[in-house]
């Protein structure tokens, strides 16, 4: 069954789960590093890690915007395709990138900016798509 088309409040909600998820990953990447490298080699160290994990407001924090997000998702999957949803929601791939470049110092690649080009190519030919598919519902 085809769902509504995506709107402006939709393009929104879908926006800021992109923006949530980006968050989202950025705080359990700062609860892992604040372990000073801590090293999981076995089931006895993996528990001692995880204890030390539950302990950062980091991994509270994400864990609250993974709450957001499912409100968020949940939304939006009422109302449009999940098939059209995923893809305009993988621009938080590039968030993440850009995010990790500058708060984490990570570097930006050439293969990494490659695939960004490749997602956001798929991004707009999912969205032609779904062009498409209301062209032929109408007809």
């Amino acid at each position: 069954m085809f769902k509504k088309k995506v709107t402006f409040k939709i393009l929104l909600l879908l926006v800021s789960s992109d923006i949530l998820e980006t968050m989202m990953q950025f705080f359990y990447k700062k609860s892992a590093l604040a372990q000073n490298g801590f090293q999981v080699v076995d089931l006895a160290s993996a528990v001692i890690f995880l204890k030390q994990v539950a302990c950062s407001p980091f991994l509270w924090a994400a864990l609250s915007v993974v709450v957001l997000i499912f409100v968020i998702w949940s939304t939006v999957l009422s109302k449009i395709d999940l098939s059209v949803a995923v893809p305009i929601a993988s621009f938080s791939y590039i968030l993440i990138l850009i995010v990790a470049n500058i708060f984490l110092h990570e570097q930006i690649t050439f293969l990494r900016l490659v695939g960004v080009v490749f997602i956001l190519g798929g991004v707009i030919l999912v969205s032609l798509s779904s062009k498409e598919k209301a062209k032929e519902c109408l007809k």
